[in-house]
């Protein structure tokens, strides 16, 4: 192997494995990459593994590689929230979940067979996460699923936005690192809306306790106030795991004709951004904005179609990181910020052996962008 090649790629040949979950982001990463690797010695036409994932008549399943990865330095990219990935099991359509998606990721390290030279899994959306601690006698999903990697010999987990990074000290001889989209939201949101970034004409809002770092760290970059829902919930009865929301409070300041931000890790239903919508439009604020890292919308979108025709709910940003559904993708309401090229840019850094700690601090990035407008 020429000198070159080796000062290129210093943890050996790049390979991408995007399970089916993944194949779009996978597709545009390998497009970024290939552009920022035009110039190598040896580059190849694409850097994606190809791999079969079979799925027997009873719902078994296998992954087969297709090529050899022998030496190579492998991302396996999964996203255990593609809910529209589907399989044939007695005659019915079955709809994978994430223990399917998780367990994919688990074939693939299985076939890979310790031949590669470094296995690295990007889990965009962490499998588990929302079942990180316990509350009684139950289940720790999360936690077992990263032993259980590490077991396997995978050496790095890559993933964004984490409901509690705390996690991470379940593997701490793991390289776990916890990504945020900060920059690429606010980057999106600043060129697609026409909007004046004034502490006097704008609010960032936090929906809950839990949320109100990322609120923090949100306003004190955009140079904005910030304000505070806190969820009053019925603890003597359990609803899909949850205990309800009875009704949000409000605490901060007045949002009367101002434009306010609502930024939080995920959208599920949407029910508590509905509530607060409507609480802050009862306070007579002028437009609702939400950022997201994942929409699931696990509730359709018909809602949203509703609230935003009312004028209650004005534009939902939201990653590329995990599924979202067609519908909303069409709809006016909706904003899909791309996460590849900042994606292909951490696997580049990561293949060539340089710390990333550039690429995960959007202060700087922030600020430069807002400055240019």
């Amino acid at each position: 192997m020429s000198n070159n090649f080796e000062k290129s790629n210093p943890y050996g040949q790049l390979g991408i494995i995007a399970l089916e979950s993944c194949k779009d982001l996978g597709a545009k990463l390998d497009k970024y990459l290939l552009q920022r690797r035009n110039d190598y010695v040896d580059s190849p036409e694409t850097y994606l593994i190809a791999i079969d994932e079979i799925r027997f008549a009873n719902g078994e399943g296998k992954v087969k590689l297709s090529e050899t990865v022998r030496g190579k330095d492998i991302y396996i990219l999964c996203d255990v929230g593609n809910y529209s990935c589907t399989y044939e099991m007695y005659g019915i359509t079955n709809h994978k979940g994430p223990d399917e998606h998780f367990q994919d990721i688990k074939r693939v390290v299985s076939a890979i067979g310790g031949k590669a030279r470094r296995v690295t899994v990007i889990m965009p959306m962490l499998y588990g996460g929302r079942q990180h601690k316990r509350k009684g006698r139950e289940s720790l999903d999360c936690a077992l699923a990263l032993q259980e990697l590490e077991r396997l010999g995978v050496r790095d987990i890559y993933t964004f936005d984490v409901h509690d990074p705390n996690v991470q000290n379940s593997v701490p001889l793991l390289t776990f690192e916890n990504i945020y989209p900060t920059y690429e939201i606010v980057k999106t949101f600043v060129r697609h809306e026409d909007i004046e970034i004034d502490k006097s004409k704008m609010l960032t809002i936090s929906p809950d306790t839990g949320a109100m770092d990322r609120a923090i760290y949100y306003a004190n970059v955009l140079g904005l106030d910030i304000g505070l829902f806190y969820k009053r919930r019925d603890y003597t009865s359990v609803v899909k795991g949850k205990n309800p929301i009875v009704q949000h409070e409000y605490i901060g300041k007045d949002v009367e004709g101002m434009d306010v931000l609502i930024v939080d890790d995920m959208i599920a239903s949407g029910e508590s951004v509905f509530d607060i919508a409507k609480e802050l439009k009862r306070r007579n604020a002028k437009r609702v904005f939400v950022a997201t890292t994942f929409a699931l919308f696990t509730e359709g979108v018909n809602k949203f179609n509703e609230y935003y025709e009312a004028g209650l709910i004005h534009r939902v940003y939201s990653t590329n990181l995990t599924y979202i559904s067609p519908q909303a993708k069409e709809a006016e309401w909706f904003v899909e910020v791309d996460m590849s090229k900042y994606l292909s840019k951490i696997v580049d850094y990561i293949n060539k052996d340089n710390s990333i700690s550039p690429l995960l601090d959007a202060t700087h990035n922030i600020n430069q962008l807002l400055n240019q407008g």
